[in-house]
């Protein structure tokens, strides 16, 4: 003998019904036709809109080449168009936000200003502290660029092997390379993070070291 199933009817409509009374995002709150359509010089095309985006959701900087990528730009010259166009709007508006050219890419950062009230919202980071030792091999480093520990310690007029150690640990330097004398000794370099840390979009960005020395 045959059992017959009562089938539950398919939900026809959307949201569900058990979402009905909850509060939803704001694409389903508001269909294309009813969805309120933005007016005024600031209006952002699709495009803009994507780039601002992603942007606003990287935690690290991002190439233009790899932003064209993932916004479907046709190259970077039209990345950097969008970028220089939203940063004009940042500074007409007053707008806590600003665009930084960093380690070769682009971020999207909250104006200095900001941050007493952000420390509120957040747990301070902790910060990156460095010896003054480990700052002045840093410094030799970033400067000379790409350089031996022999000459490093010329310089220091001590020994740095512990230092050179900890700054590649932190990953602030790295192996660049080796030289051609004899031994190959290795060659050490800044990387990407030191140029982010520092707030540098490429190593040439670094203060003239003379030019506080008058």
């Amino acid at each position: 003998m045959s059992r017959m199933i009562q089938r539950r009817p398919v939900q026809s409509s959307w949201p569900p019904r058990r979402l009905q009374n909850h509060p939803l995002p704001q694409v389903w709150r508001f269909s294309p036709a009813s969805r309120p359509q933005p007016t005024g010089e600031r209006v952002r095309d699709d495009r803009l809109a994507r780039l601002e985006a992603v942007l606003w959701l990287s935690e690290e900087p991002l190439a233009a080449n790899k932003i064209a990528l993932l916004c479907e730009f046709r190259g970077a010259d039209e990345v950097r168009a969008g970028i220089e166009t939203l940063r004009k709007w940042y500074i007409e508006d007053e707008s806590p936000f600003q665009i930084e050219s960093v380690a070769g890419g682009f971020q999207l950062l909250t104006q200095p200003a900001m941050h007493p009230w952000l420390a509120r919202l957040h747990r301070p980071v902790m910060e990156l502290k460095l010896s003054p030792s480990a700052m002045e091999t840093l410094a030799i480093v970033a400067y000379r660029q790409p350089v031996m520990r022999g000459a490093i310690e010329s310089i220091r007029g001590v020994q740095c092997g512990d230092v050179l150690t900890q700054l590649m640990e932190k990953g602030l330097i790295r192996i660049s390379g080796r030289h051609d004398s004899l031994g190959r000794p290795v060659l050490y370099g800044t990387t990407r993070k030191f140029l982010q840390l520092f707030g540098l979009n490429r190593i040439s960005d670094l203060p003239d070291p003379d030019a506080s020395n008058p």
